[in-house]
């Protein structure tokens, strides 16, 4: 499970390099956009509410970390696997292991997400399952959005990037 050893230190690192990037003069704390794509989707989502102080604008395509207790059981392939794997040999750690997961479930801590949002998902996502990327979705209280791919699986189609500008730009008018 060393995974989420790792993203709970991205998650600190994350908080830190915000924090260093709004004290200069370069970035205004209301100009700020996140972005990324699976695990930095699922970073782009927790930059959003860890540091929504920060935040302006948060996208985040098919992204990892999402209701994970709910993906455990669900992704057929890695890296969700590796939990119930790990769990089959280690039945008495399972409340802990739970537990623990919450501290970096993105669709737990989406409610705190102020930024405005623009998520995609792939309906044929063998990674990431789309209920977890909806789970998140339908916590965010924020504007949001969410491009729906119905026949895509853990990836982006490339006239979505198109989309994410025309997103962007209306935010940096």
């Amino acid at each position: 499970m060393d995974w989420i050893t790792v993203a709970i230190v991205l998650f600190c690192l994350l908080v830190s390099a915000f924090f260093a990037a709004s004290e200069t003069a370069l970035t205004g704390a209301s100009r700020v956009a996140v972005t990324g794509a699976s695990q930095g989707g699922g970073l782009a989502l927790a930059a959003a509410a860890l540091v929504p102080q920060l935040v302006a604008v948060c996208h985040a395509d098919v992204p990892f970390l999402c209701d994970i207790q709910r993906a455990i059981t669900l992704a057929p392939h890695a890296p969700y696997t590796e939990v119930p794997e790990f769990l089959a040999q280690q039945a008495d750690l399972v409340p802990a292991a739970l537990d623990t997961l919450r501290y970096v479930d993105c669709a737990l801590l989406a409610r705190r997400i102020t930024a405005r949002c623009l998520l995609s998902v792939g309906l044929m996502d063998a990674i990431c399952p789309p209920s977890t990327v909806f789970a998140a979705y339908n916590e965010i209280t924020a504007a949001k959005d969410i491009a729906v791919h119905p026949f895509t699986g853990h990836e982006v189609p490339a006239a979505h990037v198109e989309r994410q500008l025309r997103h962007l730009r209306e935010f940096l008018r």
